[in-house]
């Protein structure tokens, strides 16, 4: 490999253009080397507004021809299995974005691929890079609740009637609101706390679309409530939903952790009248809680303003990605994470299908890091 991580990206949407181009670029040890879209004129545009030397409308050919050392893969979710398989079997370092597939079967195949080609893999779980939820999972860690008794992540929005067809909504491209938002959650639910062995699930499908308009459409959730219980005992409660108006903004985050030492209580709203993070503590014995201040150094060039500009300058997200590969180490959340969202999701979709709790099966593969490789052994 050359000095510079060689990468190409697969999609040219507003989030594209978003989240990774200015990463990249602005990341003095990527090189923008390729990209790919099914409109050649957008995938142009988006090539010149960046600085991208080459433009190609089929994926296959990019990985053929692009000399890449690793890829971007930003498309809807149906398409991530097969365009992650294909540059997993070219040797590629694969960021994909979340949800990593649309099963766990096919989440599981990427696994497997990225262990037989030994390359780095990342999904794209945005929040876990959020400066106020890094300094709550700190605080966690630290004992500032103690043994959990309780744990709850809400997530509320409006982008669901922004647009008569959503493909995020199309059951035969996405999983819902589950996969979408869910996915997020599921995954800090994780990380806050531990993995999720038993889920009881209800979904609802509540908004009306236009399904005569795109022949095959399948409506999909756009309400997902999950009660769960943690790998530790602790229960919890996972709730994701779109399409009801909110005044104070288009997306409201909630996350409540409540434990024998203290509480936090975490509200963040993106995009509104409201917008902001508020994290209020209490520990045992406290009249009151108090509003916990984020210490300036999670922060760094982050302004609320701009909630996901800080991924074109710090070290998160796709520049983790790369600093990952450049460095030879293990990075996280990676495709093995993916893969534990994803059985979550399955576990959501059985458990409403059967009316009643369904218990994730212990995955008998060891997953373990050697030296700077996912390696998986059954």
């Amino acid at each position: 490999m050359s000095d510079k991580v060689r990468v190409g990206i697969v999609g040219t949407s507003w989030w594209a253009d978003t989240m990774f181009l200015p990463a990249l670029q602005s990341h003095p040890r990527a090189a923008l080397a390729a990209i790919c879209g099914r409109d050649r004129r957008r995938a142009a545009e988006m090539a010149a507004k960046y600085g991208v030397p080459a433009v190609f409308t089929d994926y296959r050919d990019m990985i053929v021809r692009g000399g890449l050392d690793a890829l971007i893969v930003s498309v809807p979710d149906d398409l991530h299995h097969e365009i992650t398989m294909a540059a997993l079997a070219a040797g590629l370092h694969v960021l994909c974005e979340k949800p990593l597939a649309m099963n766990s079967q096919q989440a599981w195949d990427m696994v497997q691929g990225a262990q037989t080609a030994g390359v780095r893999t990342m999904v794209l779980f945005t929040y876990r890079w959020m400066p106020f939820l890094r300094f709550a999972r700190a605080l966690v860690a630290e004992g500032y609740v103690g043994r959990l008794y309780q744990a709850e992540f809400r997530w509320r929005s409006t982008f669901g009637r922004d647009n008569p067809f959503n493909w995020r909504f199309d059951g035969r491209r996405a999983n819902g609101i589950l996969g979408d938002l869910g996915s997020h959650l599921i995954d800090l639910a994780r990380w806050f706390v531990d993995d999720i062995e038993r889920v009881s699930a209800q979904l609802a499908t509540l908004i009306e679309r236009p399904r005569q308009e795109v022949p095959g459409f399948a409506p999909a959730n756009d309400s997902a409530n999950l009660l769960v219980e943690f790998a530790n005992g602790v229960p919890g409660l996972i709730q994701a939903i779109t399409g009801p108006p909110m005044a104070d903004g288009t997306m409201r985050q909630q996350i409540n952790l409540y434990g024998e030492a203290g509480s936090l209580e975490i509200s963040a709203v993106y995009w509104g009248a409201g917008e902001g993070v508020e994290i209020r503590g209490a520990r045992a014995g406290d009249k009151r809680s108090e509003v916990l201040e984020v210490p300036a150094s999670y922060w760094g060039d982050a302004v609320w303003a701009e909630p996901f500009g800080f991924f074109a300058t710090q070290p998160v997200g796709s520049r983790a990605f790369i600093d990952a590969i450049a460095e030879d180490r293990p990075v996280a959340p990676n495709f093995y994470d993916g893969f534990k969202v994803q059985q979550v999701i399955d576990a959501a979709f059985e458990s409403h299908a059967a009316g009643r709790a369904v218990t994730i099966p212990p995955h008998q593969r060891r997953v373990r890091v050697e030296g700077s490789r996912l390696q998986v052994a059954g």
